[in-house]
């Protein structure tokens, strides 16, 4: 053993202080306190963070794809043998074609922006996040000219069920001889669905791919492929695979290359928030080595007649190093069971906050997403804890060194 069980006992006693050092088991108190909110804080705001991130990319690949294919210019003509090539490459799981484009929606008086994505049913049902995600209706009934399925958001936003009508109008206009006029078609709602993330509930509306390529005059053309991968992050080193299989004349874009500034602001706020609550930890380090030099000074007797009674400095700097150490440890032990716990019910916690303060904590329009996610990365936690270990004990050295080079003969001389 490094210490001795004499140490432990004398190190846990000053732990216990009597009442007239009260003042600095305040401030060990404080300190045990700061470090433990500090952990906590940490693991808590850096768990949330991984969350946003893996709820946002999870919601935005499991509706686009990780790669779409698109022509040079115009529509996407041929688009068969693409696909079938394309399927042909490893690490491709799956391409599909679409038909994507911009339209006006209205309904019951209520008119806004929306996006349209054509997609064949047999597409739909093969993206898990969509076959899921159906909270009203029947993909049974996504087929024909006029069944299109829309975000429960915008549902909610227009008054419409399952069998109401919403009619969609294109930017592209019909010529007459009285001039230009806007290009409409009402359409059945045959379903509802609700990914979870603000944006494509509110705003996405899907289409069986033939009724989209009527609607936008594309023959039988598509707008792009979308592609997805068995990894993601892989799609650097497939760009060239997919762009032989596909032949010249086409151009690739990436997830990485359409989110690269949302997904990067979120990593240096990671970063920033990171840096930021870890001066917790260190403020309470602080304290400790206040308390501890406090304590020092009020132990210098009792320092003094162990040094005549035979211990030796190793001997006393190890009873200090250890009354501080055990105020860190058991800190980051705290701070790291109650951030654990705060984790894995933070949603249930927001919920109780929101019930008893009567305010909307997690907006979906600003946070995009609908509930507040958590994800614990056993690194990161790994990190934090070490993080705050290392900090306390680096505190308890410099007040130990001080104890251990007090002189007995200096502490005993007005006694």
């Amino acid at each position: 053993m490094i210490f001795s069980a004499f140490e432990r006992m004398v190190a846990f006693r000053y732990l216990r202080a009597r009442r007239q050092e009260g003042f600095i088991s305040v401030i060990a108190g404080f300190s045990l306190l700061g470090i433990a909110l500090g952990v906590a804080t940490l693991i808590i705001v850096m768990s949330v963070m991984n969350g946003f991130r893996a709820e946002l990319l999870g919601r935005i690949l499991g509706v686009n794809g990780h790669l779409t294919i698109f022509a040079q210019q115009g529509p996407l003509p041929g688009y068969a043998g693409m696909v079938d090539q394309v399927q042909l490459v490893e690490g491709v799981t799956m391409a599909f074609p679409q038909v994507e484009g911009q339209v006006m929606a209205t309904a019951n008086g209520v008119a806004s922006g929306a996006l349209v994505k054509g997609m064949r049913r047999e597409d739909v049902q093969r993206r898990a996040l969509l076959s899921n995600a159906i909270m009203a209706g029947s993909l049974d009934a996504f087929e024909g000219n006029d069944a299109v399925m829309i975000g429960t958001r915008m549902a909610q936003r227009m008054n419409l069920t399952v069998g109401n009508q919403i009619t969609l109008i294109s930017p592209q206009s019909n010529p007459t001889a009285f001039g230009s006029i806007p290009r409409l078609k009402s359409y059945t709602v045959a379903a509802l669905f609700e990914v979870g993330m603000y944006e494509y509930d509110n705003s996405f509306i899907y289409m069986p791919m033939e009724a989209a390529q009527t609607f936008f005059r594309l023959g039988d053309a598509v707008t792009g492929i979308d592609i997805l991968l068995d990894d993601p992050d892989a799609v650097r080193s497939l760009r060239e695979a997919i762009t032989t299989a596909i032949g010249p004349g086409k151009r690739l874009y990436d997830w990485q290359q359409a989110n690269s500034s949302f997904f990067t602001a979120i990593q240096v706020e990671r970063n920033v928030m990171f840096l930021i609550l870890t001066l917790i930890i260190l403020v309470a380090a602080f304290n400790i080595i206040s308390s501890l030099i406090m304590l020092v000074k009020d132990k210098g007797r009792d320092i003094a007649v162990l040094r005549t009674m035979g211990a030796s400095r190793g001997m006393i700097m190890r009873i200090f190093f250890m009354t501080g150490a055990s105020i860190g440890v058991v800190g980051t032990l705290a701070g790291f069971v109650l951030g654990l716990l705060f984790c894995l019910n933070i949603e249930t916690i927001r919920k109780g906050v929101e019930f008893l303060t009567g305010t909307e904590l997690f907006s979906a329009e600003i946070y995009f997403l609908s509930r507040l996610p958590a994800k614990v990365d056993t690194s990161e936690v790994i990190t934090v804890v070490l993080m705050a270990l290392i900090l306390s004990f680096l505190a308890t050295i410099y007040p130990a060194w001080r104890a251990a080079r007090q002189d007995p003969v200096e502490a005993l001389r007005y006694e």
